[in-house]
């Protein structure tokens, strides 16, 4: 019964991941700017990471310095590039 569950969990999952991947693709013939369309493409990798970080990767199980040692380094990598937008944006 369990392993059902978890084959289940494994193919919603999954299931997600190939919705969110077809937002990615799409998401370059939306009538928007193109900044926002590439915040949009990052967001979707963003959540991509996370689902297989928690279910592929087994994080939903570890404890909280596990999770600290994987969000410390993603803070400072959006911490960059905040810091570094302006910078860009000036050159363009």
């Amino acid at each position: 019964m369990a392993a059902d569950r978890v084959h289940s969990h494994h193919i919603a999952t999954w299931v997600w991941l190939v919705v969110l991947m077809l937002v990615g693709v799409f998401a370059t013939v939306l009538p928007l700017d193109r900044s926002v369309i590439v915040g949009l493409i990052f967001a979707v990798a963003t959540v991509k990471a996370a689902l297989v970080a928690r279910n592929y990767m087994h994080l939903k199980s570890e404890n909280w310095l596990i999770y600290a040692i994987a969000v410390i380094p993603v803070l400072l990598a959006v911490a960059m590039t905040f810091v570094l937008y302006w910078d860009v944006l000036r050159h363009y």
